[in-house]
């Protein structure tokens, strides 16, 4: 039933491309918790190459990505199919956090649609093992439109109210992990 596969090929990248949501998970490397956040909005996930991703990284509560990929650099995305045909795919890799005014930032966020007030980094990954199982015990479910909750919330934000709320949600992991400086 499972698979797993050399490099994201044009089918796997097609069948990300239909997920309207993904999952990403990260642990710190000794003790604490897991962390596993959902991801939904469309455009967020960007395949770089055939061993690279990104996402955006969007305003939160807590920190945890961020503070883990720090930690130990590993994280795990998972993409279930919950239409006709049955697939759960996962990409495990290395990550990283790029922020805003970071050399890098302006190309990687050319890959995703502008405006969007909640971004508050890109998380690049490099993927080392990519495999796929059955989603059999997959439900079906029916997408009934988004939720721009998060966006207009950073809408409604000046850029030193979201600064300040970096600030306090963000400088730690609930494990208490170093995240974002304010």
């Amino acid at each position: 039933m499972g698979k797993t596969y050399e490099r994201l090929d044009d089918a796997l990248q097609r069948f990300i491309g239909q997920q309207p949501m993904y999952f990403v998970a990260t642990a710190p490397g000794e003790g604490g918790h897991v962390n596993l956040s959902p991801k939904g909005y469309a455009e967020t996930f960007a395949i770089i190459d055939e061993h690279t991703v990104a996402y955006l990284d969007m305003n939160g509560s807590g920190a945890e990505t961020i503070a883990h990929l720090q930690d130990n650099g590993r994280i795990t995305f998972m993409f279930c199919s919950f239409e006709r045909t049955p697939k759960i795919l996962r990409l495990y890799g290395t990550g990283r956090t790029v922020l805003p005014g970071d050399p890098e930032w302006d190309g990687l966020a050319g890959l995703f649609p502008p405006g969007n007030p909640s971004v508050r980094s890109i998380i690049v990954a490099s993927i080392e093992r990519i495999s796929d199982s059955c989603g059999y015990a997959v439900p079906f479910m029916e997408v009934v439109g988004t939720r721009d909750l998060l966006k207009d919330w950073g809408a409604r934000k000046s850029p030193e109210e979201l600064a300040k709320y970096r600030a306090q949600k963000n400088r730690v992991s609930i494990d208490g992990l170093p995240a974002l400086e304010p």
